[in-house]
């Protein structure tokens, strides 16, 4: 399989740049990375209900967007999702597709509810456990209030893109570990786990060196991101921080997916492997011709409305575990 046809065809946007701080450097550079998210397919994204709530948390408020508006008394409650963007733990935010046009689109699909947090980032001084703790605030919350928002807090999902895939399972790992209540499945795109880059497993992976470098993820990068996230070296982090080689045992079922193009698929793979023999049921979607990122594009694509539907169903499917 080659690169999406779709994606391919928005890489000229962002040639020659070697990261995004380098393209949104130059003057052109937020309406290139706009030309390369946008593409040219006509979207317009679901009318849901949106409304922001502050979350107390340890480190003061968190904001949360809540997306949708289930009709009340349904039996069961209706299906619901706690979110977490990407970004290398540094960057993005609640306005950025995978966050906003996701949300929209799982909760129309999935007739439900999803909860996009806006956990804070690590610049400026804040490291681990700082996005940690904001995310197992907003968590707590939306089990404390899901029956309020017409959902069934027995089978809440958690959630993430990338980075944001980290911090849902540290969060899931502490849960476990403290004895409070978990998600009912594990829902994950292109997760980021593991402090040090492992193989991809893919036996064509030469065919990356094609990419855009903005697109790429080396060893030294991964390796920032992490020293970036915890405030110092690798070998400081805890399984919460880097939860990627933590013992899975007593995890709730997950539904992850991959990226076929991705520097980052080795650690998706690892983490779906370890899973499976610790016996806990894992979905896996291998994305054929996908990029590490690719929510991040407009979904009139048609390998966006893929994944979307995928990660929608999964949230639907979620059955208590608890």
């Amino acid at each position: 399989m080659t690169v999406d046809p779709e994606l391919a065809g928005l890489m000229h946007h962002v040639a020659g740049a070697g990261s995004f701080a380098e393209l949104l450097a130059d003057p052109s550079g937020q309406q290139r990375l706009e030309a390369f998210s946008a593409g040219t397919a006509l979207y317009t994204a679901p009318d849901v209900a949106v409304r922001t709530v502050d979350v107390p948390g340890p480190n003061g408020p968190v904001p949360v967007r809540i997306y949708g508006a289930p009709a009340r008394g349904a039996a069961g409650g209706a299906p619901a999702l706690v979110w977490l963007h990407g970004g290398g733990f540094a960057g993005g935010g609640l306005d950025m597709r995978e966050a906003d046009q996701l949300a929209r689109e799982v909760a129309a699909r999935s007739g439900g509810i999803v909860l996009s947090v806006d956990y804070r980032l690590a610049r400026d001084g804040v490291h681990f456990p700082v996005p940690h703790e904001d995310v197992l605030a907003a968590w707590l919350w939306a089990v404390e209030h899901a029956a309020e928002l017409g959902a069934d807090p027995r089978a809440l999902c958690l959630g993430g893109a990338s980075a944001g895939g980290n911090l849902a399972v540290g969060a899931a790992l502490y849960l476990k570990d403290s004895g409070r209540q978990m998600p009912a499945k594990l829902v994950l795109a292109y997760p980021f786990l593991h402090a040090e880059l492992p193989a991809s497993g893919d036996p064509e992976a030469a065919r990356m060196a094609g990419l855009p470098a903005i697109l790429r993820f080396t060893a030294d990068d991964c390796r920032a991101m992490v020293e970036n996230y915890i405030g110092g070296p690798i070998l400081m982090a805890s399984s919460y921080a880097m939860p990627g080689h933590a013992d899975p045992a007593g995890l709730p079922p997950a539904a992850v997916l991959v990226s076929e193009y991705d520097d980052l698929r080795g650690s998706a793979e690892m983490f779906i492997e370890g899973l499976r023999a610790a016996g806990i049921p894992v979905e896996c979607r291998l994305e054929p011709g996908a990029t590490h990122g690719y929510l991040n594009h407009s979904a009139g694509l048609g390998i966006v409305q893929r994944g979307l539907q995928f990660l929608a169903d999964e949230v639907g499917s979620a059955k208590p575990f608890q």
